[in-house]
């Protein structure tokens, strides 16, 4: 099956980026050294880029990021070199060889709509909490901006500039990690739709959010009797360990609160769809000049910008 077009319907969209480690196994398990990573990483990327983050959950075999881009090719660069660096270290801390992660990464955007974006937010924050693994949000041990969101807590990171590390140990100097890490600090945005609220009343709708996720998930957990499997259990386990397979259901195109915003960007999809499909059979019958739509990646040609 074809993938599909990316495609975002105005700059700055918020985006909610998820993406699973191959197998569904532990990879990402949290332990203070990958966590340290996580956030060096990101920062360094953000720094790089310039994506707006705004917020960040990492679990044991799958990661939440909420963006704000000014387009697929941000996006795509920011993406790319996450992953790609993120892989490297997580397969030295693990001893894992091959692919951390399965795919290249899905990428849906959140409509303008408050109730839309809300929900997405809410739902990257009860990650952790959701899956029966923790009690409350605040426990997950692992990489989450709600401590952050809520506490104030800094996002700080650091980052191994290897090839200087790897330059280092060829002339038989002192290699260690200490001597080449980075210092980068994640900077967090605010949804947008709440743009215009003040740091504390952002602080409050947050607090709101967590607690309906927690008091939810409590709910679902004494109507069926379930337990959570708590932060000792977390981090005992395996990176390498393959799990049952999780259900899944086939991603939206859009995260939208209504019909009629659903419908209007299935309208706009399709017409970059078409477009872009006529494009790409003049292409195929030699006119290089092909008016790609803005915002496309054509084959073997340089992004379109727009």
């Amino acid at each position: 099956m074809a993938r599909k077009l990316r495609f975002l319907p105005h700059n700055l969209t918020l985006v909610s980026i998820t993406n699973r480690t191959v197998q569904g196994r532990y990879l990402l398990r949290p332990d203070l050294v990958l966590n340290d990573r996580v956030l060096g990483i990101l920062g360094k990327f953000q720094r790089i880029h310039g994506v707006r983050i705004v917020m960040i959950t990492v679990l044991s075999s799958h990661f939440h990021i909420l963006l704000v881009v000014e387009d697929v090719f941000q996006q795509a660069n920011f993406m790319r070199d996450i992953q790609a660096t993120l892989s490297r270290e997580v397969n030295r801390l693990t001893g894992w060889r091959g692919p951390v992660f399965e795919r290249r990464f899905s990428a849906i955007p959140v409509t303008n709509e408050e109730k839309a974006q809300v929900e997405r937010l809410k739902y990257v924050l009860a990650n952790g909490v959701k899956e029966d693994l923790v009690e409350k949000v605040l426990d997950w041990p692992g990489v989450n901006t709600a401590a952050a969101l809520l506490q104030g807590k800094s996002l700080k990171g650091y980052w191994i500039d290897r090839p200087r590390q790897y330059a280092a140990r060829n002339r038989g100097e002192d290699a260690s990690d200490e001597h080449f890490a980075v210092a980068e600090t994640v900077v967090l945005s605010p949804l947008p739709c709440w743009a215009h609220l003040s740091p504390e009343r952002y602080r409050q709708r947050i607090e709101a959010l967590v607690e309906e996720a927690e008091e939810e998930a409590a709910l679902t957990r004494r109507r069926s009797g379930s337990r959570v499997l708590g932060v000792k259990a977390i981090l005992a386990q395996d990176p390498q360990a393959r799990p049952a397979p999780p259900a899944r259901s086939p991603a939206p195109l859009v995260h939208a609160a209504t019909k009629a915003a659903r419908r209007m960007f299935y309208e706009l999809y399709a017409e970059f769809v078409g477009a872009f499909r006529m494009a790409s059979e003049a292409l195929r019958q030699g006119n290089r000049d092909a008016p790609f739509p803005a915002g496309s990646f054509p084959p073997a040609l340089p992004f379109v910008a727009g």
